[in-house]
């Protein structure tokens, strides 16, 4: 039976469940039914959003309970609807098996994050020193099938040491202390995005130095205490992480935009190809 303060805390937790998916429809972070959430509530409990409803009209009601399997504490309903916990339970339960100090999940669909894992072209990179700090890299995973065992596989090694993920054509995944430290991470990683494609179409990225990567690293290390390292596609070796240098900066920079124009070069010529055929 639970106590009173239990009952209070689980309430609290589903008015901020409410108000964060109402943020991230508002916002465009989520479209439809998509999208979902999840707290840890205790040692032995979460509660999560169900399963084919909006984001931005849940109400505290439907918030599902489950166990650490993933299975409904009991039954839960919004009318006559029975509801089932999120389709990507899966993704979430992987998070808190990796990360015991995780006590919060969002899985967004931010739409020009997206775009990017579309395009090839990662966000892997150090450009703003704000990132930099507070997330470390963000690394794309490789593609997964949603709402499939698959999502658990690709992010099982890279959600170990970051608290930013992007899956490829699918969505982001912030994890944090608190629900509100999670969604906050999401509002960055679609604010790099967003800067990163700006930047593009005003010429190219500019990277942070390396002799700056290293001061911010230190900082995210001391001040933080949080892992500076980054392994994955996508980083330009410049060293600044204490890794081996494979090139200078600005060359893998250039190396990088030559390969993007290269690409957009080749559709439009298919393009062209198939319209005067």
């Amino acid at each position: 039976m639970t106590t009173y303060a239990e009952r209070q805390q689980e309430a609290a937790l589903r008015e901020e469940i409410v108000r964060v998916c109402r943020l991230m429809w508002e916002k465009g972070f989520v479209a439809a039914s998509d999208g979902n959430v999840s707290v840890r509530l205790g040692d032995d409990r979460l509660l999560t959003t169900p399963s084919g409803l909006s984001k931005g009209f849940l109400s505290p009601s439907d918030v599902v309970m489950t166990d650490m399997d993933g299975k409904p504490v009991r039954l839960f309903y919004h009318g006559d609807k029975q509801l089932k916990p999120s389709s990507e339970i899966l993704l979430h339960l992987e998070v808190y098996r990796q990360r015991p100090d995780v006590c919060a999940v969002v899985h967004a669909h931010p739409p020009l994050a997206i775009a990017f894992t579309i395009a090839g072209v990662s966000l892997a990179q150090c450009v703003l020193p704000e990132v930099v700090v507070n997330l470390g890299q963000v690394p794309t995973t490789a593609y997964a099938t949603p709402a499939t065992a698959e999502g658990p596989v690709v992010i099982r090694d890279l959600i170990r040491d970051h608290d930013a993920l992007i899956i490829d054509r699918h969505g982001t995944v912030t994890v944090g202390p608190t629900l509100f430290d999670a969604y906050m991470k999401l509002e960055k990683v679609e604010h790099l995005a967003q800067v990163t494609l700006a930047a593009r179409q005003l010429g190219r990225v500019g990277l942070l130095p390396p002799e700056e990567v290293r001061k911010l690293v230190e900082m995210r290390r001391k001040a933080l205490g949080l892992p500076p390292e980054y392994q994955g596609p996508g980083c330009v070796h410049c060293g600044a992480c204490g890794r081996e240098t494979i090139g200078s900066t600005a060359s893998s920079a250039d190396a990088s935009d030559e390969e993007l124009v290269r690409r957009v070069a080749e559709t439009v010529v298919r393009e062209l190809s198939r319209q005067l055929s």
